[in-house]
């Protein structure tokens, strides 16, 4: 059994991975080539201490202002020549000085803050795009989007809150010790440091125990997010079965967790509020007492017991905040963790150095011995070779699992082949750009999913630079143009989420246009009808033989019918060929597909009557 870290080896990784992200954020603040982003964080920075400065320097005007009018001022000079009313407008110009350059500071800075939340939201996204099928078949949606989505709100409080409030919150602190040591004495210094360090410790301390909580809401958060992602995007599944109850029940046992992880929560913050008031209240009254004994003693001034408490209560705010700036930054930097873990995930199928772009002469597609497995344990394709001379067409058929459709992917290159090769046009996949390549290649899938926008848009997907009159050209060829422009808002209507406004044959027609925009040199098509109805299927299998001409084409096919005028049809089994040839040829031999065409025939025979 492995054994399980420590206390003291899990508080050092998570140091580590504190320190590592924000070794990643220090970039994006102080990013090379861009001077200006520079200029604006030492401008911002210069301003905060400016400010800190004033503040710190505003409780001497209050104090000046008490002892004039208590009759006791005597020195500075300058006190004395302001008089009460100069002092006290004095004191209200510092305090609007103090707000001001604490507001110009954060203009300034807010152009670095978005600047960097832009930067670092556009390399994730790019990322996202960048890694393999297979990453994207095993996360789930709804969680990828929270972890992006509280990584770049992680990101945008790091850099307000460590820069702006730890920083001069530790600044102002350290002035106002050296105040309490040179212009009273040690006492009041060793109160006030004993004060900060119990508060800081106690708050600590509970904010950790506050962080597990919230991490508890968060995992609960992400788990309900999920549920209701994947019902909603389930919504006709979901009906079928009459499952609605079913749904709200697990949406709610989750939301039960995220209801107890709140409660402890609030509960927590709680304790934190009180005893901080308890700890800052105790220093508080420590060196007001202090004070208060020394103008009895005579030793100070009715303004110096004002100013000590004016400190005090200066300090006293920011440190209310932080038990929420640490809970916060903690949160984070685990937020930002899982984001920028996410960024460190490689790709899977990545350009090799210098990789030209295709040259596609004609299209030929040749797969030479080509072996693969999503797991090595369990290969898919063993060996298989099949040659698509340019502008011809195959067509691949077989039961499920045989690896139709892993043909397709790896064609694409949403994967790399384990063994052999595969070319097009005598250049190997792997020796090329993926742009290239994917830019040589039209697929029209068995279910095209649209996107949430209007028709024009999706269509105009394949090519966005196209003109209205090519898209419109498009949508003729694919035989939906007058089905579109017959609609209330013609091109500009929607088609809903994943193209549901769109019956099947709709969105497939919707789909060719689309590919036919692109005009790739090579089509695949991936059963681009087996989902449809035999009346649509027909009507949508002569535009796609149409869309064939003057192409490469290799066809995925789960009804024979479909395939009968392919160049050549091979039939693959277990992952390897079992048979190829023309249609007449193969149903001559009598084999493996002329029973399926049999079983095939005799099954639309029943369903016809």
């Amino acid at each position: 059994m492995a054994r399980r870290p420590t206390t003291s080896e899990i508080s050092r990784l998570e140091r580590a991975s504190a320190l590592r992200t924000m070794a990643r954020v220090g970039p994006y603040l102080w990013p090379e080539g861009q001077p200006w982003v520079k200029r604006r964080v030492v401008l911002a920075l210069a301003l905060l201490a400016l400010a800190k400065v004033i503040a710190v320097a505003t409780p001497f005007l209050y104090k000046a202002a008490v002892d004039t009018l208590a009759g006791e001022a005597t020195d500075p000079a300058w006190a004395l020549g302001a008089g009460a009313v100069g002092l006290t407008v004095a004191y209200g110009m510092a305090r609007a000085m103090t707000v001001g350059f604490q507001q110009l500071r954060d203009g300034i800075f807010a152009r670095v803050t978005q600047r960097a939340l832009r930067s670092l939201a556009l390399e994730t996204f790019q990322h996202i795009h960048a890694l393999s099928l297979r990453y994207h078949i095993t996360r789930k949606t709804g969680g990828l989007s929270r972890i992006i989505e509280r990584g770049v709100k992680g990101v945008e409080f790091l850099l307000r809150f460590m820069l702006f409030s730890v920083g001069p919150l530790i600044l102002e602190l350290t002035l106002v010790a050296i105040i309490f040591y040179t212009v009273f004495d040690v006492w009041y210094l060793a109160i006030v440091v004993g004060t900060i360090l119990l508060y800081v410790q106690f708050t600590f301390k509970v904010t950790e125990w506050r962080v597990k909580i919230r991490k508890q809401m968060n995992d609960q958060d992400t788990d309900a997010n999920q549920k209701a992602i994947d019902s909603l995007l389930n919504f006709e599944t979901v009906k079928y079965f009459g499952a609605e109850a079913r749904e709200a029940e697990r949406y709610d046992a989750a939301m039960a967790g995220y209801e107890e992880a709140a409660i402890k929560t609030s509960q927590s913050l709680a304790i934190l509020n009180f005893g901080q008031s308890v700890l800052i209240t105790a220093g508080l009254v420590g060196v007001m007492i202090l004070a208060a004994m020394g103008v009895q003693a005579g030793e100070l001034t009715v303004g110096d017991f004002v100013m000590v408490n004016a400190y005090m209560m200066q300090i006293t705010q920011p440190l209310n905040f932080l038990g929420t700036v640490y809970r916060e930054i903690r949160q984070s930097l685990v937020d930002m963790g899982e984001m920028f873990d996410l960024l460190e995930q490689p790709a899977e199928v990545t350009d090799k150095p210098d990789a030209p772009a295709l040259r596609v002469n004609g299209g030929a597609v040749q797969l030479d011995n080509v072996v693969f497995g999503y797991e090595a344990a369990r290969p898919i394709l063993k060996g298989v070779s099949i040659d698509v001379p340019a502008g011809g067409s195959v067509a691949l058929v077989g039961p499920s699992g045989s690896g139709k459709s892993t043909i397709g992917r790896l064609l694409f290159r949403f994967y790399d082949v384990n063994g052999g090769a595969l070319r097009i046009d005598g250049q190997d996949v792997r020796d090329v750009t993926q742009t290239s390549l994917h830019d040589a290649i039209g697929v029209v899938p068995q279910d095209t999913v649209l996107f949430n926008d209007t028709v024009f848009y999706n269509i105009a997907y394949g090519r966005p630079e196209a003109t209205r009159a090519e898209i419109e050209a498009a949508a003729r060829a694919a035989k939906i143009h007058d089905f579109i422009v017959s609609l209330p808002e013609g091109y500009d209507t929607k088609v809903g989420e994943r193209g549901l406004k769109l019956s099947g044959g709709e969105k497939q027609r919707v789909g060719i246009a689309r590919t036919l925009l692109k005009n790739p040199p090579i089509l695949l098509l991936d059963e681009a009808t087996s989902a449809l109805d035999s009346e649509t299927e027909r009507e949508i299998q002569a535009e796609l033989k149409a869309m064939g001409q003057g192409r490469t084409v290799l066809t995925i096919a789960h009804r024979l019918s479909t395939i009968v005028d392919a160049d050549e049809i091979v039939v693959l089994e277990n992952g390897e060929v079992a048979e190829r040839g023309r249609h007449d040829d193969l149903l001559a031999r009598g084999g493996r597909y002329a029973s399926m065409w049999t079983r095939q025939q005799s099954e639309e025979e029943d369903d016809a009557a």
